[in-house]
């Protein structure tokens, strides 16, 4: 992969995403974390404009679908390392279509990013994502400030994880994955049938191919900013100048809805705040004052016979289990 500047590995989580779109200048959407693909649970976060999907990733995988180079689709394949999940987050930003759109602003990085790049093909695409200095910035605010650096070579080979992402365009569903040389259609958009009830098999049959029982996924959305739905709403009624039982009683709900909104991003950004906080400092400086008093070493020992018995307790039951 080319050498656009360094990409810090970031965090799948729906506050550090929806920061990163506030970062960009974008506003209308969020990001929500998706804990079941059944439509009881997803219906209530519509619209839905994309899925975000993390991964454990394999070199034997393969992409799902037909691949669609000519389709109209803005594209950019991932050239830099630890950047796919600012691709797949910008991909789905670019591809929202004019009538999805109606509550969204992109801002000034991402439009004028699109209009220079638009008419590239996916490789330079993604080159110019690499090298853009406003979303580089914002995606590396995220990166975890270090006292010192660490040589990991030799050591126990990291599991590689990657993000993807689905979304409907013109009709069709679409895996968007950087490592691919074009997106690949994986379904189309029944008429009077919710995308999601579609896209959710691919994702379910890509979730089942790790077969070892641990989870190697995580799955987001990309919505519409809810606060803002449940303000319209509230400036609708109170504009309306209704006065019913009823109509007291949704605007008593969106009041409530808006406030937890208010505290859901409250409790975001002190999140963030701590991801990027340097704690190494503090620790160094506990380490050293336990050594001071002779705390240290009996810590340290305690520790590994905690440990040691942990192992033991584990090893015994993995045996048990065997045995059955």
């Amino acid at each position: 992969m080319a050498d656009a500047g360094n990409w810090c590995l970031i965090e799948s989580d729906p506050g550090v995403f929806t920061e990163m779109i506030r970062g960009f200048g974008v506003k209308g959407v969020e990001v929500e974390e998706l804990l079941a693909l059944d439509p009881s649970f997803y219906t209530e976060m519509e619209p839905i404009h994309g899925l975000i999907f993390l991964f454990k990733y394999t070199a034997s995988q393969r992409p799902e679908g037909i691949a669609s180079p000519a389709e109209p689709i803005f594209f950019a394949q991932q050239v830099i390392q630890n950047a796919c999940a600012t691709q797949a987050l910008v991909n789905i930003l670019l591809n929202i279509d004019d009538v999805s759109s109606k509550h969204i602003q992109l801002g000034e990085t991402l439009t004028e990013f699109k209009e220079f790049c638009g008419e590239f093909d996916p490789a330079s695409r993604g080159l110019c994502l690499s090298n853009s200095e406003p979303i580089r910035t914002v995606h590396n605010s995220f990166a975890r400030q270090q006292l010192f650096e660490l040589d990991m070579k030799g050591g126990k080979e990291e599991d590689n994880y990657h993000f993807v992402c689905y979304l409907p365009i013109n009709g069709k569903i679409y895996e968007l994955d950087g490592l691919q040389e074009a997106p690949y259609m994986v379904g189309e958009v029944l008429e009077g049938v919710n995308w999601m009830e579609i896209v959710a098999p691919v994702i379910q049959k890509k979730m089942q191919s790790h077969s070892d029982g641990e989870i190697h996924f995580n799955l987001m959305a990309v919505v519409g900013d809810k606060k803002e739905k449940y303000q319209r709403r509230l400036d609708e009624i109170v504009n309306s100048g209704m006065e019913t039982e009823d109509v007291a009683a949704e605007v008593c709900e969106l009041t409530q809805h808006i406030a937890d909104e208010e505290e859901k991003t409250r409790k975001h950004k002190i999140e963030n705040v701590r991801r990027r906080h340097n704690y190494l400092p503090l620790i160094v400086e506990m380490l050293r004052t336990l050594a001071r008093e002779g705390k240290l070493v009996p810590l340290v020992e305690q520790a590994l016979e905690s440990a040691e018995k942990k192992r033991k307790t584990r090893e015994g039951s993995e045996k048990a289990k065997a045995k059955v």
